[in-house]
C-alpha cells in the first residue's frame, strides 16, 4: 500500500463503506459506536457497537451518530471516522489519504462544512464531497459522462436520493429525508399501536427484510417476533403478517415515490426521451425491499432495474470518482470551494 493512498467513504446513516483504490470495498460496517457516558470513551465502533443497541446497560450507550444523511453528534462521527480509517489504513505505511466522501443530494452548506471538516480531523489529507446519487449512477457502471440523461434513485437508510445526470454532471436532483430507517420506525410504531407490543429497531428491521414488501400482493409470509406487551409489561411474541408490513411502511414509501414523480416532472423533455429508453437506476440498501422495483415502475411507467450490488453502488462510485478526479475536480465540493461560499 503506497504512501497517501486514495480512499473514498460513503458515510451513510445506517452503515459506513470505505472503498481503497486498487482494491475495491475494504470495509462495510454499521454507522454506529458505543460509548461510556460519563467518559465518553469508545469501547466499540461498527458491528460490536451494532450488537449492543437497545442491550447496553446504564453506564453505556450504542449510538448513530448520523440522523437522516447528516452529522447529528459531531464528535462522535469523527470518533467513529478516525477507526475506520485506521482500520483500513496500515498506519505504518500509510499516512493521511486523499478522501471523497459521499453526501446527500440535499444536504446544506453547513452539513456539507460539518463533514468536511469531521473527515479532516479523523486525520486525511485532502477530502471532497460528491453527492450520493451521482456516486451510485458511477458505481452502477453507467457512463454518465455522455451527453445522454440516466437516472438514479437511491435509498438509504436516513435519505433517499434521486437524480437526472447529464455529461459527468447532475441535470436535477431532490433529496427527501426518509429511508430504511423511516421503514423500521413506522414497522415499530405500527406493532405498539396495533398490537400493543414494544420492539426494538433491529427487530423492526429484521421484520422488513423477512416479510415486508414494497407492493400489495406481491408476498405473502409471516414471522415471529418478541417484544414487551405495552399492558402487562411482560415479554411476548406475534406472528405477524407481510400485509401488516406493507400498511405499516405505506407512508414514508409515498414519500419516495412523490420525490420520484417530482423529479420527473421537472426533467427536461430531451432527457426524459433518454430516460425511457435507459429506464431508472435503483441503488441503496432500500432498494432490498420486495418488491421495490416493480412498485416504482407501476408508480413511473418507466422500466427501473435494480443495480448489480445497490448496497456498495455509492462505495464503489466513490472509486471511479478517484479514477476520474482529474475530469471531475471542478464538480465536486471542497473545503476551498465552501471557504469561497461564505
Amino acid at each position: 500500500m503506497k504512501l497517501g493512498a486514495e480512499m473514498g467513504i460513503d458515510l451513510g446513516t445506517a452503515t459506513v463503506l470505505v472503498h481503497l483504490r486498487g482494491k475495491g470495498v475494504v470495509l462495510h460496517e454499521p454507522s454506529v459506536v458505543a460509548l461510556e457516558q460519563s467518559s465518553r470513551q469508545v469501547l466499540a465502533v461498527g458491528e460490536a457497537a451494532q450488537r449492543m443497541l437497545g442491550r447496553t446497560p446504564g453506564n453505556i450507550v450504542a449510538v448513530r451518530p448520523l440522523r437522516e444523511g447528516v452529522i447529528a453528534d459531531f464528535e462522535v462521527t469523527e470518533m467513529m471516522l478516525r477507526h475506520f480509517i485506521s482500520k483500513v489504513c496500515d498506519r505504518r505505511r500509510l499516512l493521511r489519504p486523499r478522501v471523497i466522501v459521499c453526501i446527500p443530494a440535499a444536504t446544506t452548506t453547513v452539513e456539507q462544512k460539518a463533514v468536511v471538516e469531521a473527515v479532516i480531523r479523523a486525520g486525511v489529507r485532502e477530502a471532497f464531497l460528491i453527492e450520493e446519487p451521482r456516486a451510485a449512477a458511477l458505481g452502477a457502471g453507467l457512463d454518465i459522462f455522455k451527453p445522454g440523461g440516466y437516472m438514479v434513485v437511491d435509498i438509504g437508510g436516513g435519505t433517499t436520493d434521486v437524480a437526472v445526470l447529464s455529461l459527468g454532471e447532475t441535470v436535477v436532483m431532490e433529496s427527501v429525508r426518509t429511508g430504511g430507517d423511516k421503514f423500521d420506525e413506522a414497522i415499530a410504531r405500527y406493532i405498539k399501536k396495533e398490537f400493543n407490543l414494544l420492539i426494538g429497531e433491529r427487530t423492526a428491521e429484521a421484520l422488513k427484510i423477512k416479510v415486508g414488501t414494497a407492493l400489495f400482493g406481491h408476498r405473502d409470509k409471516e414471522a415471529e417476533v418478541r417484544g414487551r406487551d405495552m399492558l402487562s409489561g411482560l415479554p411476548r411474541s406475534l406472528l405477524v403478517r407481510t400485509r401488516h408490513v406493507r400498511e405499516a411502511i405505506h407512508e414514508p414509501l409515498e414519500l419516495v415515490m412523490q420525490c420520484v414523480r417530482r423529479v420527473l416532472e421537472i426533467t427536461p423533455p430531451e432527457l426524459a426521451g433518454d430516460i425511457v429508453d435507459h429506464g431508472i437506476v435503483l441503488t441503496g440498501g432500500g432498494a432490498l425491499l420486495d418488491g421495490m422495483e416493480q412498485l416504482l415502475t407501476e408508480v413511473t411507467g418507466v422500466p427501473v432495474y435494480l443495480a448489480e450490488d445497490p448496497v456498495a453502488c455509492v462505495a464503489k462510485g466513490t472509486g471511479r470518482a478517484l479514477e476520474e478526479l482529474e475530469r471531475m475536480a471542478h464538480t465536486l465540493i471542497s473545503p476551498g470551494r465552501l471557504r469561497a461560499s461564505v
